[in-house]
């Protein structure tokens, strides 16, 4: 079986803000640069409606569109967006790196990393179909579309408390729900919690269902849950207007395996300039950072890492591999 190499300069693995950035950035200065995009261009911020805290929207804009947008601006300087997923890598042998897809092996002199984080999901009937539209993953990015609204909050560590007591300043009433009979968040985080009038709690609980409804024009909207406790197990339809769950993220690096190091939750090392424990390649957004996931910070470690790929590759120009001799055809065992 044989395999066709492409080689290109640049290798960024993700398409959200951070790898859309990045596009922009190393394509600008004139280096071939390929995004492979993953399961689907733009990361999560590509299922939110509404974005109304990315700077320069002041009205604004949907999430497939700004994530659009952004492409575009990319492939004006010349980034190819590849859709596929990335299988393997291998980036112990150093510069160029290979990066190998479903359908494609490219060898990269730099690659930078923004494959991101995934919310952990409940898994359950509806969750799919009304995230964006009621189910949340992200309090910053969608707690001011539920002023006076009734909202359940799933979870019951220190994200979910933060996260609660941060959306008390806009709904009406925030109701947490927790599988166990008690929190496992911090004792101060549990004490602001308790204080404030707005939160309540409902213990040793799952959701089982998200329901909703499908208004003119297409529009959905949730509508409520359907709850059961696991000790009695009960079970109570409680209408409700948004569901936010903060159960956790998983980092999408076991890709690299080793081969890149992290830190005990498979977030990404990097120093400031964005720079991971191989030369050459970098990271940028969810996959490293625990901490703020929005999507501007995410665009600005985007920016920081292409630039830190920049300088390498106008460092090492001397040792780059030559890219206008025809693609390479390997010879593999089947």
């Amino acid at each position: 079986m044989s395999e066709t190499i492409k080689k290109t300069r640049v290798v960024i693995i993700g398409s959200g803000p951070a790898g859309l950035t990045a596009a922009l950035y190393t394509a600008r200065a004139l280096y071939d640069t390929v995004v492979i995009t993953g399961k689907y261009l733009g990361g999560q911020i590509a299922t939110t409606s509404d974005v109304d805290n990315f700077p320069g929207f002041p009205e604004g804009i949907q999430g497939p569109e700004l994530t659009e947008r952004m492409k575009q601006q990319a492939e004006k300087f010349g980034a190819q967006f590849v859709f596929d997923e990335v299988k393997e890598v291998d980036f112990e042998h150093g510069s160029p790196f290979t990066v190998r897809t479903y359908n494609e092996t490219y060898l990269a002199d730099s690659v930078v990393v923004t494959i991101g984080a995934s919310p952990r999901h409940l898994n359950i009937p509806g969750e799919i179909e009304y995230t964006g539209y009621g189910v949340s993953y992200c309090a910053t990015c969608d707690g001011f579309f539920f002023r006076n609204k009734d909202i359940i909050v799933v979870g019951g560590g220190d994200s979910a408390l933060q996260e609660g007591i941060f959306l008390t300043k806009f709904a009406k009433s925030v109701t947490i729900v927790h599988r166990r009979d008690s929190l496992r968040a911090s004792i101060d985080l549990q004490k602001k919690a308790f204080a404030n009038p707005k939160i309540s709690f409902v213990w040793d609980t799952l959701i089982d269902e998200i329901k909703g409804e499908t208004l003119e024009g297409g529009i959905r909207r949730t509508t409520g849950v359907t709850l059961r406790n696991l000790k009695t197990d009960a079970v109570r339809e409680h209408p409700i207007d948004g569901v936010f769950v903060f159960i956790g993220y998983d980092p999408n690096s076991r890709i690299f395996g080793t081969q890149l190091a992290t830190n005990d939750d498979g977030y990404m090392l990097v120093d400031d300039h964005m720079r991971t424990s191989v030369p050459g390649v970098y990271a940028g957004g969810e996959i490293h950072d625990f901490t703020f996931r929005q999507a501007i910070t995410a665009a600005g470690q985007g920016c920081a890492a292409a630039l830190s790929a920049i300088h390498y590759l106008q460092a090492n120009e001397d040792n780059l591999q030559t890219l206008d001799l025809p693609a390479v055809e390997v010879v593999a065992e089947a």
